[in-house]
């Protein structure tokens, strides 16, 4: 629905000034704030139709306005029609390079989710692409007992997954050295679902039988490809949430932290959102789950090596729009560029 400028101006102050202070705005204080030189008796009448429209709300009578998740939602949709600037992904990009330890994508993820965090004083996170879509570059299976191996998979763009297995077999650093370089030459430069698939297709080939070498590393990869994760996230924040959230009641906050504990239920609810590059917000009742209406969620996506993954904030649906969309947008361009120019 089209909103006359007059009241667009209206409700951008409006909610800025609720934004800024927490408190029901009167319209006296709209009728210098929105900058129209117009009367208090005006300004009323332009809060009673943005009411009437649900954009704002009045707690009670006397008091004044507060926007509903609608005016939320076209101060946002005004915010995302401006151009942004770069400045904050080369803020977010000098700061990731000073405190990451590398510029790979383990060691970039845990920092993003943290100046997230601070900057935005809410829920940060930085979740990878998928590990499917990653490239394989080899595996290395390190002895811890008799039958019982560390296996390393190094992944392009600075992948690392390792996990403890038990092979089911005794075996020594020999054969695990000879097991991972079979399969690195086999299998180096596939993505890791390829990879995993052409291991199962080795598994059912009958001339394994008489190649025990081959056999033996593929049994080890297709104990190793099975406990692959899906995606890594990292969070950081919840305590910000504690302090500063005005609004937000304990059984609200509970909710959210179970989520962000379980971390499987955020990429589901994320795998929802995100349809396609570019800039996500979803705000207040516009979440599908009743126990996140208090919230809103930004995210932003980067590319690595053509995998997608995902940067983002969540908080009370009165937070700091422009700030955080500006952070995690400008979070997203700097690790796009630092994992495509690690130097």
């Amino acid at each position: 629905m089209l909103v006359p400028e007059r009241s667009r101006r209206v409700l951008a102050a409006l909610v800025r000034e609720y934004i800024a202070t927490g408190e029901p705005v009167p319209s006296s204080l709209l009728v210098t704030a929105a900058g129209l030189g117009v009367s208090s008796a005006t300004v009323r009448n332009v809060l009673a139709q943005l009411e009437l429209e649900g954009f704002v709300q009045q707690p009670h009578t006397s008091a004044g306005r507060v926007p509903t998740d609608r005016g939320y939602r076209f101060y946002v949709d005004l915010l995302l029609e401006s151009k942004r600037s770069t400045r904050a992904a080369d803020a977010v990009e000098a700061r990731l390079r000073r405190e990451a330890s590398a510029a790979f994508i383990d060691a970039v993820l845990p920092q993003v989710s943290h100046v997230l965090s601070q900057a935005s004083r809410s829920v940060g996170f930085a979740v990878g692409p998928a590990y499917a879509e990653a490239v394989f570059e080899r595996v290395e299976f390190v002895p811890l007992s008799a039958a019982r191996v560390l296996v390393v998979i190094v992944a392009r763009g600075g992948h690392v997954i390792q996990k403890a297995v038990d092979s089911g077999e005794t075996l020594d650093a020999a054969d695990l050295r000879q097991a991972s370089n079979y399969l690195n030459a086999e299998f180096s430069g596939l993505p890791l679902s390829r990879a995993r698939q052409a291991v199962l297709e080795r598994m059912n080939e009958e001339r394994l039988l008489y190649d025990e070498l081959a056999a033996r590393a593929v049994r080890l990869a297709s104990t190793t490809f099975a406990m692959l994760p899906d995606k890594d996230i990292f969070i950081e924040g919840a305590s910000a949430l504690l302090g500063g959230a005005q609004g937000l009641t304990l059984g609200t906050l509970q909710a959210l932290v179970e989520m962000i504990e379980e971390k499987q239920r955020l990429l589901r609810l994320l795998s929802e959102y995100i349809d396609g590059p570019g800039l996500t917000v979803v705000i207040g009742a516009e979440h599908p789950d009743p126990n996140l209406h208090s919230f809103s969620l930004i995210a932003s996506t980067y590319e690595n090596d053509g995998g997608i993954g995902t940067v983002g904030v969540i908080g009370p649906t009165r937070m700091r729009y422009s700030r955080a969309i500006n952070v995690v947008d400008g979070a997203a361009q700097a690790v796009s560029r630092m994992l495509r120019d690690p130097n």
